[in-house]
């Protein structure tokens, strides 16, 4: 018999089947399948084409980039160029016409003002109906052999802007004119002062555009040349906006310095004169006494010293006296000491007829003045150092001519020298023997001495030439 066990195990649970979730199942495939074919076309978006080259491919890109850019600043420049050109209708139409129908303004005085705005206003208006139709290249094209409207504005701003303000404070009728066509709702609150300078504003602004469409333009393309020879042209016309202002802003110093200083014996307002720049120096005097303050302008030929006039004086107490012109043209500048970081230093100037030494206690200030007048003896020196190359380049033919008229050989005989001089006296003492020449008359004689003396004013490198030529001459 088979004995029963005392403890049997207990019976184990049966397992149920799995209950699967259809709809969670589902999802789950589809957001794994998702995720397969994102990753797949992620790593098929980074591997390089069978069928396209990777350097054809980054060239591709490159033309793709500059489109964009084009693009980009045509849209900025269309939208620029219209808005400019409402500006420029405002002034021809509420200031330029309507003066010209009333008669408010003389003419002479109405084209110093507004010079040749209304045809910079008819070549815009050409030029924003190519620049809408997309013709970048063509427009500009056209619109370059214009810009001598452009150049007459730039050149005639600054009489605009002080006929303007003469008109302004004399002219009654205009005054309450220019009023009433500000106030109107087209000009936003813009002034006359404000239109004006439009012009100019927008070369700067062509510059830059024409430059970015030239580098995104590809050289293949029929417009790169066009807009090329534009971003030259109109740099041209920038420049002289630059050179006008600074000319202008000189202008402005000069006058300012001349005033500061009393009397009229000094005259600054100079053509070639540039002002470069002011402030107080101390001067050591050659004795070794104490050393005093004084007021220094520095120009690009010159350097005035100046004192200032006593405090008391009922209309020079802000002025400045000269008292010592100095010429740049032959000095020579040297700095004593503060080349190290030291507190101020000393700076030595040498002219013709005098020596100067000058010092401050402010390093940076010593520095800076050290600079300006290195730079401004160095650019005189250079500017004459031109004008003699110029002088020498100018003789080099008569000297040339001279020696040509010689032969090698006969150079250094006298009797080849004594030819050449008979044949340039004339046909009649050519026929003469040379002995007969100490037998002359006395009226012959005073020929001879009037031929000498025109001979002995040659130069000095031609009578080097031949040491026995003076024996011969005599």
């Amino acid at each position: 018999p088979i004995a029963a066990d005392v403890n049997p195990e207990p019976p184990r649970p049966r397992k149920r089947p799995p209950v699967f979730n259809l709809k969670r199942t589902h999802v789950d495939r589809v957001t794994t399948c998702s995720r397969d074919d994102t990753l797949t076309r992620s790593v098929m978006s980074f591997a390089p084409s069978p069928c396209v080259p990777a350097g054809a491919r980054s060239i591709q890109e490159q033309r793709e980039r500059w489109d964009r850019k084009r693009k980009c600043t045509g849209r900025e420049l269309v939208h620029s160029e219209q808005k400019y050109c409402e500006q420029l209708d405002l002034i021809t139409t509420y200031f330029v016409e309507i003066l010209k129908a009333k008669g408010t303004l003389r003419q002479d005085i109405r084209e110093s003002i507004f010079s040749s705005i209304k045809s910079i206003h008819l070549v815009n208006q050409t030029l924003l109906t190519h620049l809408e139709e997309g013709k970048f290249g063509y427009g500009f094209e056209q619109f370059c052999p214009h810009l001598h409207f452009y150049t007459a504005y730039v050149d005639n701003i600054q009489t605009a802007k002080r006929v303007l303000m003469v008109q302004l404070k004399k002219n009654k009728a205009f005054r309450r004119f220019k009023k009433l066509q500000e106030s109107r709702p087209e000009f936003h609150k813009m002034k006359l002062e404000d239109l004006l300078p439009l012009p100019l504003q927008r070369i700067q602004q062509y510059k830059h555009f024409l430059r970015d469409l030239t580098e995104n333009t590809s050289p293949d393309n029929p417009e790169f040349q066009q807009l090329s020879r534009a971003v030259k042209a109109v740099s041209e016309v920038a420049q002289r906006i630059q050179d006008n202002a600074r000319s202008h802003e000189n202008h402005l110093q000069l006058r300012r310095v001349q005033k500061l200083l009393k009397g009229r014996k000094t005259r600054l307002l100079a053509p070639d004169r540039w002002y470069v720049r002011e402030g107080w120096l101390k001067t050591v005097p050659p004795k070794g006494t104490e050393t005093k303050p004084k007021m220094f302008f520095l120009f690009s030929d010159i350097l005035i010293q100046a004192k200032p006039c006593s405090s008391m004086h009922p209309t020079n107490g802000n002025k400045f006296s000269c008292q010592r012109v100095y010429p740049l043209k032959e000095c020579t500048v040297d700095k004593v000491f503060g080349h190290t970081k030291s507190q101020g230093g000393l700076i030595s100037l040498t002219f013709a007829r005098a020596k100067l030494l000058l010092m401050s206690s402010d390093q940076e200030d010593i520095n800076d003045w050290y600079r300006s007048l290195c730079l401004a003896v160095g650019q005189l020196k250079s500017k004459n150092t031109v004008v003699h190359r110029r002088e020498e380049l100018l003789r080099q033919p008569l000297r040339s001519a001279m020696d040509g008229q010689q032969s090698p050989a006969a150079s250094p005989q006298p009797h080849g020298r004594k030819r050449t001089m008979v044949r340039e006296e004339g046909p009649e003492s050519s026929q003469r023997p040379c002995s007969s020449s100490s037998r002359a008359p006395a009226g012959d004689s005073a020929v001879s001495t009037s031929k000498k003396i025109k001979l002995s004013e040659a130069p000095n490198a031609r009578s080097q030439e031949s040491s026995g030529s003076s024996c011969v001459i005599l």
